[in-house]
């Protein structure tokens, strides 16, 4: 364990950011999957592990077009955040991770294909009566959904709007530092916020009203966890601007480290 804390900081503090900025820069450059050797001779489809990303619905108070993708705010930190953090991933784990996310929506059962799910500004989701049920489905059959990016009461509320279509009934808990998700890998017993890029000129860990972090978690019927709660805290944005030199190094290696825990964590219970 404490190894692996000694390579996570030296990674983050002597390279970390100028290979996510290489890797990324070669990855957004035009680049077309086809014309990757690794999609070609189908390594990336023998993969132990798949990221993906949950295209949702957006409600019409937070823009977009109701039981619509347009001006989706699924989209945040997309597809930066997602390429660095599996950067990181790669490098800090030996699990055979795919090099680049994929986008899943739940209007079709091709969800059911990825058995870890990301999504962000969850205080705008909605479902359809038939979105809820594959959801719900996915989740109770192993799936893990980790969501991240919404502040303060409001959000709150909102978010749980649309998980009450998916959970009416089942409770959420806040997690405690004991709980096994936060020692998998890394021991996470202390966290701290974990803010935003406006961080950068604001000097602020939080938005809205969202002071204090929220660690959540609904679990199935053995006690699983299957829906991880990062509220009052922004890991995709950690991730994304993890090679800028003004974003503070801690914030983003907290941001890793949570990240890959949690991935652990769903891939062994």
């Amino acid at each position: 364990m404490k190894l692996a804390l000694r390579i996570s900081a030296l990674i983050v503090f002597l390279g970390l950011g100028g290979v996510l900025f290489a890797q990324f820069q070669r990855f957004n450059r035009g680049f077309n999957r086809g014309d990757d050797p690794r999609y070609v001779t189908g390594t990336e489809d023998r993969a132990e592990f798949g990221w993906s990303r949950l295209r949702y619905s957006t409600n019409t108070n937070y823009g977009g077009d109701f039981f619509g993708y347009s001006r989706g705010t699924w989209q945040t930190d997309y597809p930066k955040a997602d390429r660095q953090f599996l950067i990181a991933f790669k490098r800090l784990t030996r699990i055979n991770a795919k090099s680049f996310e994929q986008v899943v929506d739940l209007d079709s059962d091709d969800i059911f294909n990825w058995p870890f799910v990301y999504a962000v500004q969850v205080q705008s989701w909605t479902f359809t009566p038939a979105q809820a049920l594959r959801m719900r489905e996915y989740l109770l059959k192993g799936g893990f959904l980790m969501v991240d990016d919404f502040h303060g009461e409001a959000d709150w509320q909102s978010f749980l709007r649309g998980m009450r279509m998916v959970f009416p009934d089942r409770p959420i808990e806040d997690l405690k530092n004991e709980d096994e998700i936060f020692h998998v890998i890394f021991d996470l017993g202390e966290r701290f916020q974990v803010p935003g890029e406006q961080y950068v000129s604001t000097g602020l860990t939080y938005q809205k009203d969202g002071f204090d972090p929220r660690w959540r978690a609904i679990r199935d019927d053995q006690g699983r966890i299957i829906v991880a709660i990062c509220a009052n805290m922004h890991l995709g944005d950690a991730w994304e601007w993890a090679d800028d030199p003004q974003y503070p190094e801690r914030f983003a290696s907290m941001a890793f480290r949570i990240g890959i825990n949690y991935i652990m964590y769903s891939m062994t219970h």
